[in-house]
Formats: C-alpha cells, sequence, structure tokens
C-alpha cells in the first residue's frame, strides 16, 4: 500500500478500563473492514485512577467507595458484560480480586512499543486479558513480565527494569499530555494526530472515521490543516 494510504492511530487506553478492552475489539473489526488503509496502532497511557497505591487496593472496597453499593456496581457490570459478549470478551469481574496502580503496565506497554507495533498490540490484548478475563493483578510484576514474555519481549529485560524508575516520568508526561490535551475519559482514537474519536465507537464509525482521514491525507489536506 502507499503510504499516502497509511494512517497512524494513536489509542489513549488504560489496561483496566473495560470501555477501552469493548474499544480495541472494536477497532480490529474496524480496520479489518477500512482494508483499503493500511493502519498502524499506537498504545498511549492514560489511568483512570493514578491515586490507588502501587500495590493496589481491593477490588469490592475500592468499587464500593466509588459507587457506593453492590447494587450500583452489580448494574454498571450487567451494562458492559453483554456489549463483550458481543464483541467475543467474557468479563469476569467477580474474578478480579485487586484494583491495581496501572503505571507499571503502561512502562512495560511503552518498551514493547520499542519492540515493535505488532509486540505491543500483542502485550496490551494479553494485558485486557488478564484483568478482565482471567483476573491477574496487572500491578504484580510477575504477571507482567510474563506478559510481557508471551507478546515476544525479553522477560529478563523487563524484570530487571520494573523495580526501577525507568521511564516513570515518560510515561507520567504522556499522561498528562493527554490531559492537557482535553481527553478526559478513554477509549480515545487519535487518527493521524489530528482528529479525535471519543469512546468506544462502534466499528462501523471508527472504519468510516479511518478511511475519511486516509482519504484526507491522500489530498494532501492534513498538511494544510496543520500549517
Amino acid at each position: 500500500m502507499s503510504a499516502e494510504n497509511s494512517i497512524t492511530v494513536d489509542v489513549v487506553s488504560d489496561v483496566v478500563c473495560p470501555w477501552c478492552f469493548i474499544g480495541q475489539k472494536r477497532l480490529d473489526k474496524a480496520i479489518a473492514a477500512a482494508s483499503d488503509v493500511d493502519v498502524h496502532i499506537r498504545w498511549r497511557p492514560f489511568q483512570l485512577d493514578p491515586t490507588i497505591p502501587p500495590g493496589g487496593m481491593d477490588r469490592r472496597q475500592y468499587m464500593l467507595g466509588k459507587f457506593g453499593s453492590e447494587e450500583r456496581i452489580h448494574q454498571i457490570h450487567a451494562r458492559i458484560e453483554p456489549l463483550g459478549e458481543a464483541e467475543g470478551i467474557h468479563f469476569a469481574f467477580g474474578a478480579i480480586k485487586v484494583a491495581a496502580n496501572t503505571l507499571d503496565a503502561h512502562r512495560v506497554i511503552r518498551w514493547a512499543g520499542a519492540a515493535g507495533e505488532d509486540v505491543q498490540n500483542r502485550l496490551v490484548r494479553r494485558l485486557f486479558q488478564l484483568n478482565f478475563e482471567e483476573g491477574a493483578n496487572l500491578g504484580d510484576h510477575a504477571v507482567l513480565a510474563k506478559a510481557a514474555d508471551e507478546a515476544g519481549m525479553d522477560a529478563a529485560v523487563v524484570e530487571t527494569l520494573l523495580p526501577t524508575d525507568a521511564d516513570v516520568e515518560a510515561v507520567r508526561n504522556e499522561i498528562a499530555t493527554a490531559s492537557r490535551m482535553g481527553i478526559t475519559g478513554v477509549p480515545c482514537f487519535l487518527l493521524e494526530g489530528k482528529y479525535a474519536v471519543m469512546g468506544a465507537q462502534d466499528a462501523d464509525t471508527l472504519a468510516d472515521a479511518i478511511r475519511q482521514v486516509a482519504k484526507a491525507k491522500a489530498r494532501g489536506e492534513l498538511e494544510t490543516a496543520a500549517g
């Protein structure tokens, strides 16, 4: 495919956000539907709650503190679960015991990006699965290192870097940049760094946006708009 028919989609997301998992599945469908466009994905960090301590919190207590009652939590899960099923996601909210701080997960995602687009995509998908379908603790360094290994990264390097401060500030700066851009919720899909599609939109909406931005890029309109 020509470079003119190629676009980059930056996905601003958090791996403990169920709507981001749904959004990832819908983006996959959108890319398949817009098969005439060569889409490159980059995953960008966002934290739904950066105040969660590094060791995480009991998820049930955390959710009660956030939403106030078991009934409200049940309503939220009951709304999300069928939407997940429609995308092939089997949400197992009851299996999630820890509300994790995702800063370290985002560091590993950043390192995966340096290893290649496919590696980063595999890692993000695996982290979503681990959290939402297997109830794994995404704040656990052993869980992150194993996921990195499964995605094709060097687990030994990840294990060595995680206990250090490597890229902590870089990830926090990226999150701050998203905030300055006005991104207050995720997922957010940034097409060619200029057009934002907010929320877990359906695949058709995303595919249409991909095609439109690709056409605008081919006509040289994006450069004009940027200038």
